[in-house]
């Protein structure tokens, strides 16, 4: 254990150690300067304190407890945290502490900073994001995730341009982490019992501020080589290291908030990779309140939350059947421990459960279990609903129960110093850690001249820290001092510089701007209106379509009358980011309609000032406005292709006659007066909504609340409702196929139609169902769901009942049919059970 125990410092300086290990630092940038001043260098290489103090003599150390500046600094630091720690956030001050106990949030992959290389992208940004969000508001969260041995890939191009995969090791004692200790002292693990042999996996946290993160990895003695291997890699080895890493991920992740006596009531799935804690939950509430798994199932379903991220069925993880079935019925009896057979099980992860020969689906589990799921954007839902539309037969798309929470960034994290000195004066220091309303207001007071100032200090940054990156790649590919030289000229800190990095892969379209490599080069050698390009990103190691646009790019930029103006910057990770969307001053990204689930790159350039050109996909069809940035294409569906080259046309139309012209449009002053109109309304709208404050309140105050309060419901009395709730479920299944109707008709009326329908129930009571008149959507006008009242009983008729609805419309009365669908107050409906009779 000494291996990870925190290093010995001068007593005036012990309090150093606390401050290295919470990741509050990774997005307060009062804590820059202290950081800076214990070892520059090693600061802005790693920006991660835990190892400059790792890496600091002593000497340098007695003379920083001497120094009274860096006393001065230090001090201040600390109360800082201690008031970010102490005093009550949002959460605590608007909603108490009662109504929400711990919100399990379950994600394969976090990116909190390059001190924790724990990311492969978006997901695991986002993840790290809403942690720190949680932070700031002072909700109470938990992350769960896996600690691996090496992560994702680190790029590198080889002297062909040719993206190659490095997987350095990620040192335990470098890294901010601690392992979790028994009461007795001892490294807690659990246990997970897998065929032939346990695999035990350690607990270590990540201290976010205010909340935890807590990290599994199988990197024990205990394990064998092979085991030791389950999270080495993100992502990596076959289906069966996958199927592992979500075993270890969601039941491991589960076992591990009980071992550490968290008392959760939202478990929120990120994506469904983590769905198998899902199973975990079933299973420890069958054992806590003696329950079957059907009354496990309806206890813990309303407390779990399960977010969506992929556009397209590819993006799902599948598993083969027959390897489930060598794994989860020999993990120490864990089908009888949850009450189920194989086939029960399987049948949760399929749209058809009586199908042997579908695969395993995570988020159809995710799905099944979840009461409330949510896409990431508007447009997302759409697509999703489409998705998973199978698994509510005859329901209309548009009723599939998927809402949206529109995905956003951590402006603290992303914004640059300046742009923190410009917000900071505009509205505080604190305000980030509350509601936005007044915000857009006061932001909106800033001067052109404090914000032009604020992005040529920016741009300015980001051109120093291209030139560097680009020189260290040269070197290690071995090109000539005279070439490196010449790297350290290029790009111009006044010329507008446009800036793409993301993944990529075939559908975000990273060569849109190589498709016409003459019309680029123009742009980019104008002599009196100079455009650069920065480019990064990464593709899937088996991305080969992804690989090539990598190529072409290193290719375009390595031309000798290009490379001052355009650059590739290798191995895009959190550092690279941070830098890009500080100092780009238009964001672009050209994925193809919809495939773009929400895209929070852009988000980032917001609060810095920068500017979005985009297509109208994600989270930007929301936003967009003429307004605020620029737009490509419409709201065609361009999955396929098949807009690419009108899209090209419609790329240089804009940057040639709108965005270079107004870039370069100066007063007297040298003052871009209309480009700073737009940066500045582009700052006061778009930043608060699309930044994760907004993002989390929305899920605190939409979701977790209502999940929390049906999930104590229906657990209240010894789990009386959970242990009613299936026995419900049989009879009205039992007899919904008795069902029927008879006698539909319509009379008209005053603005509309008066509705009424006979209606046949058999053996279920009218107070279990609705009635209800139902049309679909037909653009513009909205769907329209009306519930029919019981009018009396049928005279003669067993189990018959009149209903009756007036409806105000315009609509003919060919559009409207009556249904029937289950009804009671305290459930997801049709999540929790999707059953529907129609009359037509």
């Amino acid at each position: 254990m000494a291996l990870f125990q925190p290093r010995k410092l001068p007593p005036e300086l012990d309090v150093l150690n606390d401050l290295a290990l919470d990741l509050f630092s990774t997005w307060s940038h009062s804590g820059d300067t202290l950081w800076e001043m214990l070892d520059a260098e090693l600061w802005d290489r790693t920006r991660n304190p835990w190892t400059i103090l790792q890496n600091i003599s002593n000497d340098r150390l007695e003379f920083l407890a001497a120094d009274r500046h860096f006393r001065g600094e230090l001090d201040r630091l600390i109360e800082e945290r201690r008031t970010h720690l102490k005093e009550p956030g949002w959460f605590r001050g608007a909603h108490g502490g009662d109504v929400l106990k711990q919100v399990a949030y379950f994600s394969m992959e976090f990116g909190l900073s390059e001190a924790l290389p724990l990311y492969a992208g978006g997901l695991g940004v986002l993840a790290g994001d809403y942690l720190k969000t949680a932070s700031d508001l002072d909700v109470p969260v938990v992350g769960v995730g896996l600690l691996y041995q090496e992560g994702y890939f680190r790029q590198f191009l080889n002297p062909l341009g040719e993206q190659e995969e490095a997987y350095p090791y990620n040192e335990p004692p470098s890294m901010p982490i601690q392992p979790v200790l028994t009461k007795g002292g001892a490294w807690m693990r659990v246990v997970i019992n897998l065929p032939g042999r346990p695999l035990s996996l350690r607990i270590w946290r990540a201290i976010v501020g205010r909340v935890s993160l807590i990290l599994l990895d199988s990197n024990d003695l205990r394990n064998s080589p092979v085991d030791r291997g389950i999270t080495a890699k993100l992502y990596g080895g076959g289906q069966e290291m996958r199927f592992l890493q979500e075993i270890a991920l969601g039941i491991g992740g589960w076992r591990a908030l009980e071992a550490m006596e968290l008392d959760v009531d939202i478990c929120h799935i990120n994506e469904g990779h983590a769905a198998f804690a899902i199973l975990e939950r079933i299973r420890a509430a069958r054992q806590a309140y003696n329950l079957s798994f059907a009354e496990a199932m309806w206890a813990t379903r309303a407390g779990n939350v399960f977010t969506t991220h992929t556009p397209v069925p590819a993006g799902f993880d599948l598993f083969n059947p027959a390897m489930i079935a060598r794994h989860l019925p020999y993990m120490d009896g864990y089908l009888d421990a949850l009450g189920l057979s194989l086939d029960q099980l399987l049948g949760l992860g399929r749209a058809n459960p009586r199908d042997a020969s579908e695969p395993f689906n995570m988020a159809y589990l995710a799905m099944r279990g979840s009461g409330t799921i949510n896409a990431v954007s508007k447009l997302h839902a759409q697509e999703s609903r489409r998705l998973f539309h199978q698994l509510f037969p005859r329901w209309p798309e548009s009723e599939i129960p998927i809402t949206h929470v529109t995905n956003g960034a951590h402006m603290p994290t992303w914004d640059s110093r300046w742009s923190d000195d410009l917000w900071t004066k505009a509205c505080g220091k604190a305000r980030w850690r509350g509601t936005l309303e007044q915000m857009e207001c006061d932001i909106g007071c800033a001067s052109d001249e404090d914000i032009w100032n604020c992005r040529m200090m920016q741009r300015s940054a980001l051109i120093n820290f291209a030139r560097q990156r680009v020189a260290r790649q040269l070197g290690q590919r071995g090109l000539s001092h005279r070439d490196i030289e010449d790297a350290c000229q290029a790009l111009d800190p006044n010329a507008l510089t446009i800036g793409f990095g993301r993944r990529f892969t075939a559908y975000k379209r990273a060569d849109l701007l190589l498709r016409d490599p003459i019309r680029l080069k123009r742009l980019l050698q104008n002599p009196t209106r100079p455009v650069q390009i920065i480019v990064a990103g990464k593709a899937h190691p088996a991305d080969a379509a992804g690989k090539a646009m990598i190529r072409a790019w290193y290719e375009f930029v390595r031309q000798p009358d290009i490379r001052r103006h355009a650059i590739f910057l290798e191995d895009y990770d959190l550092s690279v980011a941070l830098e890009l969307v500080q100092g780009i001053d238009v964001w672009v990204n050209t994925p193809r309609r919809p495939l773009e689930a929400c895209g929070t790159s852009g988000m980032k350039v917001l609060v810095n000032g920068g500017l979005h050109l985009s297509s109208l996909d994600g989270w930007w069809s929301e936003a967009y406005q003429p307004e605020f940035g620029w737009v490509i294409g419409d709201d065609k569906d361009n999955r396929h292709g098949d807009y690419d080259q009108q899209n090209v046309e419609q790329l240089y139309r804009i940057l040639e006659q709108e965005i270079v012209p107004e870039f370069y449009d100066r007063d007297s002053y040298g003052m871009p007066r209309k480009w700073l109109e737009r940066v500045r309304k582009s700052m006061m709208a778009l930043a608060p909504h699309f930044s994760s404050n907004r993002m989390l309140r929305e899920y605190v105050e939409r979701l977790y609340l209502d999940a929390a309060g049906r999930y104590r419901n229906r657990l209240a009395d010894n789990a009386r409702l959970a242990r009613e709730l299936p026995q419900w479920e049989t009879s009205l299944r039992g007899h919904w196929h008795e069902i029927h109707f008879r006698n539909f008709q319509a009379i008209a009326i005053d603005n509309g139609w008066r509705f009424e329908v006979h209606a046949f129930l058999g053996a279920i009571k009218p107070d279990e169902v609705a009635i209800e008149l139902f049309a679909a959507p037909l653009p513009p006008t909205p769907l329209v769901r009306r519930q029919m009242d019981l009018r009396q009983e049928i005279p003669g008729a067993v189990h018959g009942y009149v209903y009756a609805a007036d409806v105000a419309t315009e609509r003919p009365a060919a559009h409207f049919t009556p249904r029937v669908v289950p009804r009671r107050e305290d459930l997801y409906l049709p999540a929790e059970l999707p059953l529907i009779v129609w009359q037509r």
